[in-house]
């Protein structure tokens, strides 16, 4: 696995029409390469706000969207539509307004599927699966960026600190008494985001510097689910100043004088 990089803007704003740009030169990159790629979304108020920042520039028409696959790191059990869902989140901010092929866009199905959230998690494994090549070696696509907030208790995706899934080696499991509502959720588990070829972990804020800290030391993965969050070529840390304050000095790469 790769060894986190670390890039600091100067605030929130900037990191993530910072992401947004990297998010669509690695996306061109592949595209270019192989002829399509893979995006996995998170959800949260970074990371909304970079697909919004996408959505706003017209270096997206750069991106062949009808070959691009749109997955999920996790979500919420609520009903399709749900304004909590990062679905919802992810559609209003930018792919309603792209012109992606809704079938290379895999939801995690909430309650009105008629899914249990255990049925919707195995649903989901059985559609990375059938995604997945031969070159991948294993159950999940090797995704070309998984994109993941982090909370300040180091959660990634739906895996918080000491819980169950973290001992999980599924690709896939629902998430039952979440510290953070709704208490039910789906989420990819860490050996299928190690399985990435890129993992970039994004955090804004003062109240994310212990938890960055915490992922970027020797901390392990059970207690600092982010310090899990590796790629198996390249691992970025994109933070702003606030979030970055507690990192060792020299650690990060100042990008936002």
């Amino acid at each position: 696995m790769s060894v986190p990089n670390v890039v600091v803007h100067r605030d929130a704003d900037i990191l993530a029409k910072a992401v947004a740009a990297r998010i669509i030169t690695r996306l061109v990159d592949v595209q270019a390469a192989k002829g399509s790629a893979s995006l996995v979304l998170t959800g949260g108020t970074v990371g909304i706000a970079t697909l919004a920042a996408i959505a706003a520039t017209p270096a997206r028409d750069a991106v062949d969207w009808r070959h691009l696959d749109i997955w999920w790191g996790d979500e919420r059990y609520l009903p399709t539509g749900d304004p909590e869902r990062n679905e919802t989140g992810a559609r209003q901010a930018l792919l309603d307004h792209v012109d992606v092929d809704p079938e290379r866009v895999h939801v995690m199905l909430g309650p009105d599927s008629g899914l249990s959230a255990e049925e919707s998690a195995e649903a989901y494994a059985a559609e990375l699966q059938k995604a997945a090549r031969p070159e991948d070696h294993g159950p999940v696509p090797s995704f070309d960026v998984t994109l993941l907030g982090m909370g300040p208790d180091a959660h990634v995706a739906s895996l918080f600190p000491g819980m169950p899934a973290l001992y999980d080696t599924r690709p896939v499991v629902a998430v039952h008494g979440s510290p953070k509502p709704p208490p039910t959720r789906i989420s990819l588990t860490l050996p299928a985001i190690q399985a990435s070829r890129e993992v970039w972990v994004v955090a804004a804020g003062e109240e994310k510097s212990g938890a960055v800290r915490l992922a970027l030391s020797e901390s392990g993965h059970v207690q600092v689910p982010a310090a899990g969050a590796h790629g198996r070529l390249r691992t970025l840390f994109l933070l702003d100043r606030a979030a970055a304050g507690k990192i060792p000095p020299g650690l990060g790469r100042i990008a936002s004088p």
